[in-house]
């Protein structure tokens, strides 16, 4: 059965949240001295890992994050928890980090994402972007210019129900009109978008590395499938 449709991941996938010195060179740690570089990207992988526990939580901050992405307010509890675990030295630094966190226009897409967007649909495979999170990513796609290209998204705190669940993927199925086997599901967690296989999808795993460092990973894996050309050198 041929492809017919392409199911995305938003956050290492579409678009990363990147380090910005304006609004993380301000950070101290319990001691008042600024966190290094290396301090500061371990923040921001806790802050977007898709799966696991990146600290040791008590138990009523274990439960918040495993319910973080089907719940705006257990999201914004656990994920400062994480920035206070961390070393984040004042409630407001953390507050002002967790604002960015959940503003969708702080994520910088990938260089390919609105090439793979374009691509598709002049090629009229149907799209949806399946993402475990707690706030609305739209106004990303928004920004990029490339919201109308999508045809669904299904935002885990909207759904009820989070990667790696075969419900979210035969939803998506389901509303653009096509059977699993006709769907190429792309990600960067083996765990949680890996989950589509279970359902008949195909599955692409691309590497949730810094944007410069990934030009054209989502270009290739749709390629890959015989959905569009291979990127040439550049693209």
């Amino acid at each position: 059965m041929s492809l017919r449709a392409v199911f995305f991941d938003y956050s290492g996938t579409l678009f990363r949240l990147e380090q910005d010195e304006s609004w993380l060179a301000g950070l101290t740690d319990g001691g008042g001295d600024p966190l290094d570089l290396e301090a500061q990207t371990e923040l921001l992988r806790r802050l977007t890992a898709p799966t696991g526990q990146v600290v040791e939580f008590e138990p009523e901050f274990r439960d918040a994050w495993d319910q973080r992405d089907l719940d705006p307010g257990m999201h914004r509890k656990s994920n400062l928890e994480v920035l206070r675990l961390s070393g984040v030295s004042t409630r407001e630094q953390a507050e002002a980090l967790y604002g960015r966190l959940v503003d969708p226009l702080s994520w910088t897409p990938y260089p390919d994402t609105a090439a793979v967007l374009r691509g598709l649909r002049a090629a009229g495979v149907r799209i949806a972007v399946i993402s475990n999170i707690a706030f609305d990513i739209r106004p990303a796609f928004e920004a990029l210019g490339v919201s109308d290209l999508v045809d669904e998204y299904l935002m885990s705190y909207v759904e009820g129900v989070i990667k790696p669940d075969p419900k979210l993927f035969l939803r998506a199925c389901e509303r653009i009109g096509v059977a699993p086997e006709e769907a190429l599901m792309i990600g960067d967690s083996e765990e949680a978008d890996g989950g589509a296989a279970a359902v008949g999808c195909a599955v692409s795993i691309v590497e949730p590395v810094p944007t410069a460092e990934r030009p054209d990973a989502l270009l290739a894996a749709v390629a890959e499938h015989g959905l569009l050309p291979a990127p040439t050198s550049g693209e």
